[in-house]
């Protein structure tokens, strides 16, 4: 008999995990989601609002590719996992069983108890139904005089930027005293304060929403500041302070739970045939500086892929490498590869080159006794992911990294190069007299 593999959740981790497992086997595979029919590219759903693409761009596989591949959808929401029985029983009443299980269900937006905040006009923007919720809610300027953004992460400035699109105005409320400045490094931080400043977007730091207030019908009218007291008029308030592991009807099973769905390194849970990969797996034990739960695009589907592995009878430790990532900032453009701290480890130290006029910098992190080559950050400058990820496993140190910083440019041809005027930056600072070597396409391209 044929051995069936049920997924819950559509998203990037699950839908991986179907697709490798098909390219593999002939096992059945059922995914289960209640969210919307196919597969969508949820980092896209601000390039529908902003009017760049429709809905429809973003489902990277034809509503045919599922039947031709065998990959049974079904929608609805699970209530409950019997893991004895290998059962889930579903909130309208049927139930499905499976013989393995993958638990894939991403994240939800966190709440922290605010009153108000299950308003009408109060959303996150995670979901497709996030999306259709800011349609309604924030059409235009007329229907939606004022928005309030809850969160300084990255969800929080795509927000800003999408009603920002729409010159809707927006008021953006951030705990911290300066923005993202758990992640990002002083100079940078202060330059996003800046930018978001210049974009016309009511930016307030060290400020944390106290309640959100309704009118007499339960829109959303306004809300009230816990520092100040000050009321600030609304009809929308985006919750976009982080989120968390979406398992709340994993909490009466036998599967065991943190902050996410605990596993092992081969993404196992502690129940026999039972997985969790993506934004709700907690690994037991960080792997290197990664956090326990990493939501991030790259790592989900890298979780999908080496599980697909396992669940084929070649069993195989989920291996991340070097950490990497990338977002926007409105129109600044951001990527990291290795470790840059917020504020420099013990024996770690920064150097940070900023153009004198333009948004761009990096900061490139070392170790102080060793002078490897740890990490950068870069803004304004596109890096090739390649050259950081050789470097980083060559544990270069950083008169190499500084000197052939040419060959990561990733910039289309014709963008002005900084990286002359970097490495004399660094040869002022450090009293070095390094040359910039010349971009080698051998070397860019080579394996070795």
């Amino acid at each position: 008999m044929q051995e069936h593999i049920v997924i819950i959740g559509n998203g990037i981790s699950g839908v991986t995990t179907a697709r490798h497992i098909r390219k593999l086997s002939d096992k059945k595979i059922t995914i289960v989601s209640a969210e919307t029919e196919y597969f969508f590219s949820r980092t896209a759903l601000m390039y529908i609002y902003m009017g760049h693409m429709k809905f429809e761009h973003t489902q990277p596989y034809e509503n045919w590719f599922w039947d031709k591949n065998r990959i049974d959808l079904k929608k609805g929401y699970v209530k409950s996992i019997d893991t004895n029985s290998k059962t889930l029983h579903f909130v309208k009443g049927d139930s499905l069983k499976y013989d393995k299980l993958i638990i894939a269900t991403g994240s939800k937006p966190n709440k922290f108890g605010w009153p108000g905040q299950d308003l009408e006009g109060v959303m996150g923007m995670y979901h497709k139904q996030d999306l259709d919720n800011l349609e309604k809610h924030t059409p235009n300027n007329k229907v939606c005089k004022r928005a309030v953004i809850v969160g300084g992460g990255l969800i929080g400035i795509e927000l800003a930027e999408m009603l920002n699109s729409r010159n809707i105005p927006v008021t953006f409320l951030v705990r911290e005293d300066s923005f993202w400045n758990g992640v990002l490094p002083e100079g940078e931080s202060q330059m996003i304060n800046k930018h978001i400043k210049n974009h016309h977007i009511d930016l307030r730091l060290s400020t944390n929403l106290k309640e959100i207030k309704s009118d007499d019908n339960g829109n959303v009218k306004s809300i009230i500041i816990e520092e100040t007291g000050e009321e600030i008029p609304c009809n929308v308030v985006g919750l976009t302070a982080g989120v968390s592991p979406n398992i709340d009807f994993i909490k009466d099973s036998e599967i065991e739970i943190g902050r996410g769905v605990k596993v092992n390194r081969y993404l196992e849970t502690n129940i026999p045939d039972v997985y969790a990969i993506g934004d709700c797996a907690e690994q037991h034990e960080p792997i290197g500086n990664r956090r326990p739960i990493e939501a991030v695009w790259y790592t989900g589907r890298m979780m999908g892929e080496t599980l697909a592995q396992t669940i084929c009878e070649n069993k195989t430790q989920y291996k991340p490498g070097h950490w990497f990532n990338s977002a926007k900032f409105l129109d600044i453009e951001y990527q990291t590869y290795g470790w840059v701290f917020a504020k420099p480890r013990e024996n770690e130290v920064h150097f940070h080159w900023k153009h004198h006029k333009e948004n761009i910098c990096i900061t490139v992190s070392y170790r102080k006794d060793t002078n490897m080559f740890l990490g950068i950050n870069t803004f304004g400058i596109r890096m090739r992911h390649e050259i950081f990820d050789k470097w980083l496993t060559e544990n270069r140190d950083m008169n190499y990294v500084m000197s052939y910083l040419k060959d990561a440019n990733f910039d289309p041809e014709f963008y002005k190069a900084y990286e002359n005027e970097i490495l004399t930056q660094y040869n002022n600072t450090f009293n070095t007299n390094l040359a910039p070597r010349k971009k080698s396409w051998k070397r860019i391209f080579s394996k070795a």
